[in-house]
């Protein structure tokens, strides 16, 4: 009997209809086009404007295109995960909602959180699932209503982020294919410099905290910058050692799109040319939680069954790692 993998068979994506474009921004804060542009590579965010809609709805909408693309039976999905920074409420589960909506009705669900890494985290954990043949098919959704979290009078953070939602199917597999191999790290120490301070245990939510808007993200950009550069390229340069990967034997690499200066020096270090390196940074941002399968999403067509993935991500706490999958369909 062939070794079971767990790969992606199928995927979908959602982001919102309001474009928050840099020209607009100069009008919100200190700050212009050109400035965001070479530090970050942004020129375009999407923002889901409504007030009474959540993550939630990102994930549910994500969702949907997938299973309106591939054709799979919810009620045949085994279990649900949501990678989310921004859960639409505090202690309910946004991933059992967001089952339920999408008519998931025999799945169990629960949300998953490591900041910006959580979708990379989410794919470790939705393939051992199935590798351990216990569940068939794993639904991974991405999604981050970032808006809902970040202050636009505060240019080193309002710049950088946006919404959207993103999911990706696993399932077993017993070609080969499928996630290979992962280099997954975190180190407390980032704490300090990317959080929210307030609304956890540490400082229940006041009229103080509010006032003194400690509810929205913080980040120490500088400090954020040099560790993600060293950390992204250091284990993607280390899972292709491990598995004995040259440039050459690489297709793809699927960097979180934080930064293009960010995902250029792990590309670098991996010795990528350009061509073999996706972003969509340019037209959403920082998506959190989202930038990976919304990458999968957009350059789908272009994958071949057998290709060589490389994942990459970095996030808050701080989390940090890299996949190596191999592509399971010709799109």
């Amino acid at each position: 009997m062939s070794k079971i993998t767990a790969a992606i068979t199928a995927v979908g994506a959602y982001v919102p209809e309001y474009v928050l474009t840099n020209e607009i921004l100069e009008t919100m804060v200190e700050t212009n086009d050109e400035w965001i542009t070479t530090r970050t590579g942004i020129k375009e965010r999407r923002i889901l404007k409504d007030p009474d809609k959540g993550t939630s709805f990102l994930g549910i909408k994500a969702a949907e295109d997938l299973i309106n693309k591939s054709g799979v039976d919810p009620s045949e999905i085994d279990m649900v995960i949501m990678a989310t920074a921004t859960p639409d409420l505090p202690v309910a589960s946004t991933a059992a909602y967001v089952a339920t909506q999408i008519g998931a009705t025999n799945a169990f669900s629960y949300d998953l959180q490591a900041a910006c890494s959580s979708f990379l985290y989410g794919m470790s954990t939705a393939s051992a699932y199935v590798a351990s043949g216990k569940y068939k098919k794993v639904l991974l959704i991405g999604a981050d209503k970032m808006s809902s979290i970040i202050d636009y009078t505060d240019r080193t953070t309002c710049i950088i982020f946006g919404d959207g939602g993103g999911a990706v199917l696993f399932e077993p597999n017993e070609e080969g294919l499928g996630l290979q191999d992962e280099f997954l790290r975190s180190d407390g120490i980032g704490r300090d410099f990317l959080r929210i301070e307030a609304g956890g245990s540490l400082m229940p939510a006041s009229e103080e905290t509010v006032a003194n808007k400690k509810h929205y993200v913080y980040q120490d950009g500088k400090t954020v910058f040099k560790f993600a550069v060293s950390n992204m390229a250091d284990v993607s340069e280390r899972i292709m050692q491990r598995n004995n990967l040259s440039h050459d034997d690489v297709s793809w690499l699927v960097a979180h799109q934080a930064n293009k200066r960010i995902i250029d020096a792990t590309a670098r270090r991996m010795g990528l040319d350009d061509s073999k390196v996706l972003m969509n940074i340019a037209r959403y941002g920082n998506t959190t939680s989202a930038t990976l399968p919304l990458l999968l999403n957009d350059f789908e067509k272009q994958f071949k069954k057998g290709d060589n993935l490389i994942f990459a991500a970095f996030g808050g706490g701080f989390t940090w790692g890299s996949i190596y999958l191999k592509w399971a369909y010709n799109a």
